[in-house]
């Protein structure tokens, strides 16, 4: 495994305890690690209504649940809420990927992690969303910033978690661990395009909890979609 001189992450000013949202053991590995080397107090806050189906879901929270066991973290587990999530994302089921629909899901997620810090006295959000390079960090650090000001003790940690080889920890870690790899962002209408787009591609469509990091993938041949 490559080895990473890893900086002394520094909290924002006067700040003392984090809860990170997790969305999945994959992106949230390198954030944990880090946050560890640097000594900082955190716990995880595990909130994904967008989750589909909830066997994805569940095979994405028990693995996350897995490293933080490892590594002695606490994992709060949140509601699995998820008529509230289609409630929120209404009338949004065909907008693009980074568009507004994922706007309003980081804001739902972002807004009940800060709500949980508030009230458990911890005074710093993050998540580990922004390392994806899939995903919009300013967008993630909008809804972040905005969750957060809701709250006059609470802020939110913008640090970018793909920089000084972030990015490539994260891959690193999840073969390591094995991680499951998820295939899609996680909500029914990014599965949906997914499996076109791999349609249109020729590919086979997604097969739920069958492919991991560091492992061979399962052939299925010619299976019908």
């Amino acid at each position: 495994m490559t080895e990473l001189k890893r900086p002394v992450l520094d909290l924002p000013p006067g700040r003392k305890k984090v809860l990170m949202h997790s969305c999945c053991a994959p992106c949230s590995g390198e954030v944990m690690e880090a946050m560890q080397a640097s000594g900082i107090d955190y716990a995880i806050y595990f909130y994904n209504p967008n989750i589909h189906p909830v066997k994805e879901y569940e095979i994405r929270k028990q693995e996350n649940i897995r490293f933080a066991e490892k590594h002695g973290i606490t994992f709060i587990d949140a509601d699995y809420d998820m008529d509230n999530w289609f409630d929120r994302v209404k009338g949004l089921e065909h907008t693009p990927e980074r568009g507004e629909r994922c706007t309003e899901c980081f804001d739902m997620r972002f807004e009940r992690t800060a709500l949980y810090a508030h009230e458990h006295g911890y005074d710093t959000i993050t998540s580990s969303l922004g390392i994806s390079r899939w995903k919009d960090m300013n967008q993630i650090n909008g809804c972040g910033e905005r969750a957060a000001a809701r709250y006059g003790d609470l802020v939110y940690w913008t640090y970018n978690w793909r920089k000084g080889g972030g990015s490539a920890r994260m891959i690193e870690i999840s073969k390591r661990e094995n991680f499951y790899q998820q295939e899609y962002c996680g909500c029914v209408y990014s599965l949906r395009d997914t499996n076109k787009h791999r349609r249109e591609m020729g590919r086979e469509r997604i097969h739920i909890g069958v492919k991991f990091y560091g492992k061979e993938e399962i052939d299925f041949g010619n299976e019908p979609d």
